[in-house]
Parts: structure tokens; C-alpha cells; sequence
């Protein structure tokens, strides 16, 4: 999606960001936008993990009950 956008296309996207928001509000957009991604990314990180995570313990469960 954004790998079509190209670089005229990104600088047009910056200065209306800047003429919108301003030189003193972009740093907090900014920030807020990167902490929201970040979020973001350790909450799908969490969702894909539970899975494996429980996978591994019935696993290792499993093992120990045969091992005895």
C-alpha cells in the first residue's frame, strides 16, 4: 500500500502534514502516531504468541507425564 506512494508523494504528504498540525504540534503527532504502532505491533505480537506459548507448555506437560 504506502510502497506506491514514491518520494514526490511523501514530501507532499510532510508538507501538508506540517501545514496542518503546525512545527510545534508535529513532534507530539509524531510521537503519538509511533507509540500507537508500537502498540499495535506488541498486541498482534501477543495474539500470535498465546497460541505457541500454551503449545509448548501441554507439550512439555505431555512429556512430563510419560517420563514418569
Amino acid at each position: 500500500m504506502l510502497s506506491n506512494i514514491g518520494i514526490p508523494g511523501l514530501i507532499l504528504i510532510l508538507v501538508l502534514a506540517l501545514i496542518i498540525f503546525g512545527p510545534k504540534k508535529l513532534p507530539e503527532v509524531g510521537r503519538a502516531v509511533g507509540q500507537t504502532l508500537k502498540e499495535f505491533k506488541n498486541s498482534a505480537r501477543e495474539l500470535t504468541s498465546d497460541p505457541i506459548e500454551d503449545i509448548k507448555k501441554e507439550t512439555k506437560e505431555i512429556s512430563d507425564t510419560f517420563t514418569k
